[in-house]
């Protein structure tokens, strides 16, 4: 808290930097939130910490998530899938892994089965939560 921040954070890593925005943000109490590969630049632990922070601070809020962690979305209300730049689907994340030939359903798939699996499941479990 009491750390002294050079010209656009230069004495931070990259890291730092991502959890002094988030936390800029929360201060803020920003209605709309953009997060672009939030969590790309900390460790798998930090990362979840940080999703769960998200989800919990920024729960009355539009939050706008750009990613290629497909964990990092799986628990979203809704997906939008971009391909070349066009809307290709836009939906549910369970509903989009009910098609198999939904592109989100194949990038899913891409990540082998235990993962996919896994990212099923928990997409099924927040599902049957917001029914």
């Amino acid at each position: 808290m009491n750390t002294k921040l050079a010209e656009s954070g230069l004495n931070l890593s990259v890291g730092q930097r991502q959890l002094v925005c988030l936390a800029r943000a929360i201060l803020r109490k920003n209605q709309i939130l953009i997060l672009d590969k939030a969590t790309s630049n900390v460790d798998p632990r930090t990362g979840e910490l940080i999703q769960k922070k998200i989800h919990e601070k920024f729960a009355d809020c539009t939050v706008l998530t750009i990613t290629h962690r497909l964990s990092t979305v799986i628990d979203c209300e809704r997906i939008l899938v971009l391909d070349s730049g066009r809307q290709k689907e836009y939906t549910r994340p369970y509903d989009l892994l009910q098609n198999t030939d939904s592109l989100f359903y194949k990038m899913v798939q891409k990540l082998g089965k235990a993962e996919a699996s896994a990212l099923t499941e928990m997409a099924k479990q927040v599902h049957s939560e917001r029914k």
